[in-house]
Order: C-alpha cells, then structure tokens, then sequence
C-alpha cells in the first residue's frame, strides 16, 4: 500500500519509517528542506535508538522516501497521514491547530482521488470534524474520508512500541477508513496486537484520557516520595508495595522531579482547554498539573537544602538534562527550571548528558558542559543526578567523590543506594528515601 506521511518529525519519522519496514511504500513530507536533504543524506533528525539504521535499510530497499513536495508525495497515496507539530498555543494552554490545517488545506488542493486522511497528530476532540469540513471547502475529491490513529509512542523505545503494541486505536466514522487502516496495520494484527475501532472523537479523547491518568501516577507517587521524607519511609518499598497490585501496576511509579517531554505537559494542559470548552470541571488533571509545577521549581531548593541553605559560590555538576533517557528531548525538561534557578542562586553549573548537549546549548546558553560524566566531578561542592541515564548508575561513587571539592550528592532518580554513596564518603540525599 502507498503511505504518505506529512511531517517527519518524531512521530511521523519514526511511523513512517515503521510502516516501510511493514512492507509499505512511504513517502515522507515536509517543509523544511534542510531536515529532507539532511534525511536524503542518512541525518537524522533526531536521536532515538535504532531509527538511523532502520530508516537506511528501507531507504535502500526503495520503500521510504523523502520530499519537501506535497502533490508528488501524495501521489497514488490511499492514506495520507498527517503528523505536524501540535505545541500548546500561548496564553491559552490549547493545543495549536494552525500546522495541522496548513496542511489540510494543501492537501485537499493537490489530491485527484479519494483517499484516507488520517490524523496521526495529538489534537484535541473535534478536530477530525473540522478537517473534513476543510477538505470538502478546499475541494478535496469525493469520498476523501477522515480518520484519527492517535500514537502512543516513548521516546528512547519508539520503534518497539510501534512494533509491538499495546494497542491501536482507530477512530473512523466509515466503513472504507476503518477497511484502509486495518489494511496497513494487517502485519501487527497477525501478531494479535489488539487494534480498538472507535468513533473519532473518542479516538481523539483516548491520546489525551492516556497521558493525562500517566501524568497523574507520576505526580501521585512523587507526593508519596515527599511523605515518605517526612514520617522516615521510602518511597521505592512504597512503590514496590503498591505497584505489586495488578490493578496499579508499577510503571510510572518513580519519585523525581516532575515530568516532562513533549506529551505530558502540552497534553494535559489542552485536555483542561477542552474540558473548559465543554464546561467541565476536571479537578484531578487540574491538581496534577498544578503539583508537577511546584514539583519542578522545588528541585533548586533541594540542592540548596544539602548544601546547608545557599547555592552562592558553589560548584554544582549535574548528571543528565534531557528529560528522559534514550532521548535528546529538552522539551520542558525538568532540569531546565533546575539549573536556571541555581543559576540564579550564584551557582557555577557544569553538567554532562550523553546525547543532549546539543539541544540543551539552545535552551541552557550560561552553564558550562562537560565531556564525560566523571569530568563533571572535578572540583564540584554537589553533583546532581536529574536525568537516569544506564551509564550513570555504574559511575564509580569513589571516584567522583575523589574528584570532588565538596561531598554531596543529590540524586533526584534514587539510581544509587544510600550505603553505597556513604561507603563511598558522600552526603547522600535521594527522593523520598526518608530514615525511621
């Protein structure tokens, strides 16, 4: 079948690329002609584990294809995904729909036959209705149907979650969308991934309903971590003990400092547009939010707090600045607020992170940046962990302590054992990991 996708950033290259490896024929559009000559030239974009070398292999076998001209992209296509940018508009918090209907528009003007346009972008409910509004306006030919896919991919196991899902969800309000997506997906559903066929608002609803109840275990447990630092308790028994329950289970049970990323936070707060629209209270996503904010700007204050009340002066290396690892994400990363506020404090920062020096340079322009995780040691009063990066947990804590002017270390992903730091002659403070 001949795909083609609209957008190829990260869910539209990494969807793309997945759909040729099925065997599909893709073509991947976008504007920005320096992002397709860079893919043209095997580049990408961004960094995600395995993505280079699947893109290659499909490139190569003449499966996926790139393009900055939408009417050749599009041609012969039977479904046309659309996979543009939805960041939260200013002010308002609401997703911003203004890429999605760009793209609508052009498309309705280069199609000569009926096909499946499929929104693959997180947009709020009711923007499948308005896309077929524009396309019958635009002039889209007779039968162009409209359909939501909503994704639910992790940065840093893209590829693995696209392959093996937990589920597909398909909005579709006709027979032949819902015929054309069971087609493409017909590899996972031999695999007996479960594929859901919904409305398409519900579809829609379904990507915010997800992110937000995610959201909202990460912000729970990270208050249970605050408890568990004011009765003596910790919060990783905590979180074992509750987790062990099926009906909690015990991913996104992890105490740190705050959420963030490209999903989480733009989600929520466009579900609580949505449900302000509709006029409906929804207090639980309105506390979460709320929670993870103050969460976000309380982690400066932690590390003042182990340095006896003042950053002034000191030296602070910090582990990690993505905001997740496997990723080179920055998007409202928690060590943005972070650093700025030791920044602010009078602190020198040197930080390290394995792949996100370079997106990190954009939005930290005043820190210092070292080349490896143990230069970030070399005369620092505190070492802060904020990203939990697998190479950081085999760091060698007698080393770093050996390099270090002051002894403290905060570790904001509870990735190292309090006895082990302390052996090791550091002051060690973790999240929620209270003494009785």
């Amino acid at each position: 079948m001949r795909i083609a996708m609209i957008g190829t950033g990260y869910v539209g290259l990494v969807s793309g690329a997945c759909f040729a490896d099925f065997g599909h024929e893709v073509c991947c559009i976008d504007k920005d002609a320096a992002k397709i000559d860079g893919l043209n030239a095997g580049k990408m974009p961004i960094w995600e584990p395995g993505l280079d070398a699947l893109v290659k292999a499909n490139v190569e076998r003449g499966r996926l294809t790139f393009t900055t001209d939408l009417p050749s992209g599009v041609e012969n296509a039977e479904a046309v995904f659309i996979a543009v940018g939805t960041p939260a508009r200013r002010g308002d918090g609401h997703a911003d729909l203004s890429y999605v209907f760009g793209a609508v528009k052009e498309l309705a003007k280069a199609l000569d036959k009926p096909v499946v346009v499929v929104t693959k972008s997180t947009v709020p409910v009711g923007t499948g209705d308005e896309i077929a509004r524009l396309l019958k306006e635009e002039g889209a030919p007779e039968g162009t149907s409209v359909a939501s896919n909503p994704e639910f991919l992790r940065e840093g196991a893209a590829i693995r979650d696209f392959k093996i899902p937990d589920r597909i969800v398909i909005g579709a309000e006709d027979e032949r969308a819902r015929e054309v997506l069971k087609e493409i997906y017909r590899p996972l559903f031999l695999n007996e991934a479960p594929i859901l066929f919904t409305g398409r608002r519900t579809a829609e609803l379904t990507k915010y309903a997800a992110n937000a109840f995610l959201a909202t275990k990460i912000s729970f447990i990270n208050e249970m971590a605050d408890l568990c630092e004011s009765v003596g308790a910790d919060v990783q028994d905590l979180a074992r003990g509750i987790g062990l329950d099926n009906r909690i289970g015990p991913k996104f049970l992890h105490a740190g400092p705050g959420y963030g990323g490209s999903c989480f936070p733009k989600d929520t707060l466009a579900l609580l547009r949505t449900a302000e629209e509709a006029g409906i209270e929804q207090r639980i996503v309105s506390t979460v939010v709320g929670v993870n904010d103050d969460r976000k700007a309380a982690m400066a204050g932690r590390v003042s707090d182990a340095l006896g009340g003042s950053v002034q002066g000191k030296r602070i290396g910090v582990l990690g600045l993505t905001f997740k690892p496997n990723t080179d994400d920055m998007r409202d990363a928690p060590s943005i607020p972070l650093v700025e506020a030791l920044v602010e404090g009078g602190a020198e920062v040197i930080a390290f992170d394995p792949v996100g020096r370079e997106q990190a340079e954009k939005v930290l322009p005043k820190i210092a940046y070292a080349e490896s995780a143990e230069s970030v040691a070399d005369g620092a009063d505190a070492l802060v962990v904020v990203t939990e990066w697998d190479e950081f947990r085999a760091l060698d804590l007698g080393e770093l302590a050996g390099r270090m002017r002051g002894k403290v270390l905060v570790d904001l992903r509870n990735i190292y054992d309090r006895t082990d730091a302390e052996k090791a002659g550091l002051a060690y403070r973790g999240v929620g990991r209270g003494r009785a």
